[in-house]
């Protein structure tokens, strides 16, 4: 037998490599297990306590993921559960609650952070970190992708930020940055992704990101920037730009050909729409609202061949848009509200339909009695002083209505002998029956400018003043006949379904409109005063994801001993089904993905976070359930059945006892808007569930959400496979949060939206990755 000889100093060495690499891995360990200890433990981190082996062997989370090449971290990525929120001028000084406790140090943790040279990506979200971002960060020289958003990271962002040439994406959100975004970020010339948003940046928009040359995705968001803002044009593989809630005063920029998404509401842009919005050929969603922009829309803007939602609401647009314009067949939203547009609109936009989303509310257009309309001086073709217009609409109203008086108080003593001579009792009756037609003209069509024969009848001006002053409602109002005809006699071939509030028809009017009609039997105490003033509340509400309410008919039904007031509510018809109906597994041609699922989610908590702040009185109990979420062709989500809760609970109080109205007012504490919103979530999560499971198989079923392998039993099937971790791990967070049964614990919907989009923005991120990792 031979043996082999092996030399000592052969075998030395390969001792001292062994003992060489295994002391690397245990420095890039105990690097980590130090950031866990100035993160303070995270419940993210949890499982690194219990954990003896290679730390690059663990397994990834929703929260957490480590991935190692050779014996260096090459990523890093935690979520905690600290979000943060804004809430005024933040400096460090006093903490809320969501941050790290005042033992910790930034600048401690960025020392030990950068040891880990290798780092590629780095992801620390929502862990409560607080302080000015030390410049040493530019020590990760290796970095691609660095996240810190939702922190509380405030004071400048460092200029040697810029030194990390290999950046590919940047995202600074959801934190308190201030002072002006760094003017040296061209240096990042492989930047792809650059997103500041919801932080208090301010001054000028930085010249230098207009020499990023590989930037798609530009977000600067919810922060104070200010000026003009510059040619854009030749960022040429920008996809993405949002710079909505700034305070930009310019007139719009040049922008990219090569633009899917521009969002630049809540500025103060001005001027014309320009013409090079023409060719925009990618574009997909273009959203200019709240703005000071004038001039007519440009009609290309409508037949873009990409366009499928548009929003130029609240500006100044005047003048009419051509009855030939024509609409791109993907265009599924258009909102022209509160502008200054007059005339008839176009066909393509007559209305809401099966076919799109239309909002005209706002003009002065012609169009039918369901539509707010202005009827103030922003209904004149001719631009003119307001004061001056009022003033002299009121002189010469005052005149005609003088002398309007004193002719008919001739005619009427004139026919008043004429008759009492002649005995002429049908020319009196005639006479009366004139200003009830007029009446009904000016009602469908309520323009500013008073037409001569409106203004021949003093008596005609004097009822219409009255009903204005006593509040009637802008809606319409149907009559019982109508609501016959249009149901067929409520056949039961128009029947769509009863719930707890009332039996729901459909219907189609005379001109073709298509309605759906609930009705709601309501106690003889009831009322016409309250709901009139429920009524006019309902009729005012204007926004894209509330189902629009046409009109209302009161009718008594039964003998006066036991008679009811029977009310129905008519709103417009939409034939895609419910959120519910999507949900089902069963359903494949409707199924949703998870992303829009997201959007569904978010459009509805925006209409929900509408009627919490955006009207008086709030709505705070609005039926939320898949059931009553609405989605039309294009997917486009719309609440319905908003705002009835309080005629009921009212009509309830007038029918029980003081005892059951305090278990009433319990229920109603328990199951607010945040608490219902919360199943509808788990629904989206689970698929819908049979009535007979319900909330208590919900609330049973959550803690399978703590593990993997309970996500894999429970979360629907397409869910699984359409969402990212991250996405779904704040989703179910927030799910957790809304269905507490401690009213004070609930999150606010505020804070439930803010949680929906940020776990939108982690999809879209996710699934940015994806495709550029499968692209060739």
């Amino acid at each position: 037998m031979v043996r082999s000889k092996v030399s000592p100093l052969l075998f030395l060495s390969w001792l001292l490599f062994l003992q060489s690499t295994h002391q690397l891995q245990n420095s890039q360990t105990q690097v980590l297990y130090q950031l866990r200890k100035h993160l303070e433990f995270p419940k993210a981190l949890e499982s690194w306590g219990s954990y003896y082996g290679d730390l690059c062997q663990i397994s990834a989370t929703p929260h957490m993921s480590i991935s190692c090449e050779g014996n260096s971290i090459t990523e890093l990525k935690v979520m905690g559960d600290k979000l943060s929120k804004p809430f005024g001028p933040f400096d460090g000084s006093s903490l809320p609650n969501r941050t790290l406790s005042k033992a910790f140090l930034i600048d401690s943790f960025a020392t030990i952070l950068t040891r880990l040279t290798s780092l590629r990506v780095l992801s620390l979200v929502s862990l409560g970190i607080y302080g000015e971002l030390p410049e040493k960060i530019h020590r990760l020289y290796s970095l691609e992708s660095l996240d810190l958003s939702s922190n509380y990271l405030f004071g400048s962002v460092p200029p040697d930020i810029s030194r990390l040439v290999k950046l590919q994406s940047l995202m600074l959100d959801g934190n308190y940055f201030n002072g002006s975004v760094p003017d040296t970020l061209d240096s990042l010339t492989n930047l792809t992704v650059l997103s500041l948003k919801n932080n208090r940046f301010s001054g000028p928009f930085p010249s230098s990101i207009c020499r990023i040359g590989r930037l798609t995705n530009l977000a600067l968001s919810h922060n104070g920037i200010s000026g003009r803002l510059p040619d854009l044009s030749k960022l040429d593989h920008l996809h993405m730009l949002d710079l909505r809630e700034n305070h930009f005063d310019s007139e719009l920029p040049v922008l990219p050909k090569r633009l899917v998404t521009v969002l630049l509401s809540k500025n103060s842009f001005s001027g014309e729409i320009p013409r090079h919005f023409g060719g925009l050929s990618q574009l997909q969603h273009l959203d200019l609202s709240f703005n000071h922009l004038t001039g007519t829309p440009p009609r290309f803007l409508f037949s873009l061949p990409s366009i499928s939602y548009l929003d130029l609401a609240s500006n100044k647009l005047s003048g009419k848009l051509p009855l030939n314009l024509t609409c791109g067949s993907k265009l599924g939203f258009v909102d022209l509200s509160n502008n200054r547009l007059i005339g008839t609109p176009p066909r393509c936009l007559a209305g809401s339909s099966g076919e799109r989303v239309v909002k005209l509310g706002g003009n002065c257009l012609s169009i039918n009695s369901s539509h707010d309309q202005h009827q103030e001086f922003l209904c004149e073709e001719a631009e003119t002083d307001r004061k001056q217009l009022q003033g002299r609409k009121l002189g010469t109203l005052i005149a005609v209505i003088s002398g309007a008086v004193l002719v008919l108080a001739l005619v009427a003593l004139g026919l008043v002998l004429l008759c009492t001579k002649r005995s002429c009792c049908c020319c009196c009756s005639r006479i009366k029956s004139v200003p009830k037609t007029r009446l009904k003209v000016l009602t469908d069509n309520s323009h500013t400018n008073l037409s001569s024969e409106v203004l021949a009848s003093a008596r005609l001006i004097s009822q219409t003043a009255k009903l204005v002053a006593q509040g009637v409602p802008s809606c319409r109002s149907f009559s019982f006949e109508e609501l016959k005809e249009a149901t067929n006699d409520f056949h039961s071939s128009r029947f769509l379904g009863e719930g707890s509030l009332g039996k729901l028809y459909r219907g189609t009017l005379e001109n073709g409109s298509f309605i759906a009609v609930r009705c709601l039997v309501l106690s003889r105490r009831f009322s016409s005063q309250s709901i009139r003033g429920h009524l006019d509340w309902m009729s005012k509400l204007n926004h894209p994801h509330l189902l629009s309410f046409l009109g209302h008919c009161t009718q008594t039904s039964g003998e006066q001993d036991h008679a009811a007031t029977i009310l129905y509510l008519v709103y417009e018809y939409i034939p895609n089904g419910t959120y519910r109906t999507h949900l089902s597994e069963s359903c494949s041609e409707k199924i949703l993905t998870w992303p829009k699922r997201l959007a569904i989610l978010i459009e509805i908590a925006k209409a929900v976070h509408f009627l919490h702040t955006g009207v008086m009185p709030g709505s705070f109990s609005n039926q939320l359930k898949t059931n009553n979420i609405l989605l039309d062709e294009h997917k486009i989500a719309k609440l319905s059945d908003y705002g009835v809760s309080s005629i009921i609970e009212e009509n309830e109080k007038l029918e029980t006892k003081s005892e059951a109205n305090n278990k009433l007012k319990k229920m109603a504490e328990r199951e607010d808007d945040v608490y219902n919103f919360g199943f509808i979530l788990l629904e989206s999560l689970i698929g819908p569930l049979p009535t007979t499971k319900g909330e208590a198989f919900l609330l049973n079923e959550m803690t399978s959400f703590e593990s993997q392998d309970g996500r894999q039993k429970i979360v629907s099937p397409t869910v699984l496979t359409t969402s990212s971790q991250e996405s779904l791990a704040i989703a179910i967070s927030i799910a957790n949060k809304c269905v507490l049964l401690e009213h004070s614990a609930r999150p606010s919907f505020e804070d439930v939206l803010w949680n929906l989009q940020y776990a939108a923005q982690m999809q879209s991120a996710a699934d940015a990755e994806r495709k550029s990792d499968t692209s060739p």
